[in-house]
């Protein structure tokens, strides 16, 4: 639900803005987003006993030193209408729509063996070149026996499982007897 709502903000903000101040925003509201992990903080905003003055105080001291007219209405736009719980998918919904509109994408590449820098790159540019996108790969060694990559706002999810390959193999070797 909260998605759905924030996509309107995020369509009245597209119209007014340029990539530039998306990037801003962007940085801006995902360190507000970042505050919802705080316990502390979700009691406050979410306090009845706090109005909705001491909320927007609290939410316009946080963006003071940005100084943008911009950014401080939609904080009091959201306060008046009582969506401050919707700033983590606005910053998220910001985050897609920048994405998507600059093609440039970030990805995970797992193995539980090291690979080396090389190969991720090389593996960056091919699917770069595929997806006439920017993707950018980052390892991460855990458990999986194999190599997986995925880049998830693409939707992208390739993997190559040890224990795959060498069932399809004893397969194919029996089908050939």
């Amino acid at each position: 639900m909260e998605e759905l709502i924030a996509k309107r903000y995020i369509k009245a903000i597209k119209t007014s803005s340029d990539t530039a101040s998306m990037e801003d925003m962007l940085t801006i509201f995902s360190t507000l987003a970042e505050s919802f992990k705080d316990e502390k903080f979700i009691q406050i905003i979410d306090s009845p006993n706090v109005n909705r003055n001491k909320k927007l105080e609290i939410l316009l001291e946080a963006v003071k030193s940005v100084k943008s007219k911009q950014i401080d209405n939609l904080i009091k736009l959201l306060v008046e209408k009582n969506r401050i719980g919707i700033i983590p998918a606005l910053a998220e919904g910001i985050r897609k729509d920048l994405t998507a509109s600059t093609k440039t994408y970030k990805g995970l590449v797992y193995s539980d063996s090291n690979i080396d820098e090389k190969v991720i790159q090389d593996l960056s540019i091919g699917l770069s070149k595929k997806f006439d996108s920017k993707i950018s790969l980052e390892f991460i060694k855990n458990d999986f026996n194999g190599i997986k990559v995925d880049v998830e706002d693409l939707g992208i999810e390739i993997d190559f499982s040890k224990s795959r390959i060498n069932s399809q193999i004893i397969e194919h070797i029996v089908k050939a007897i």
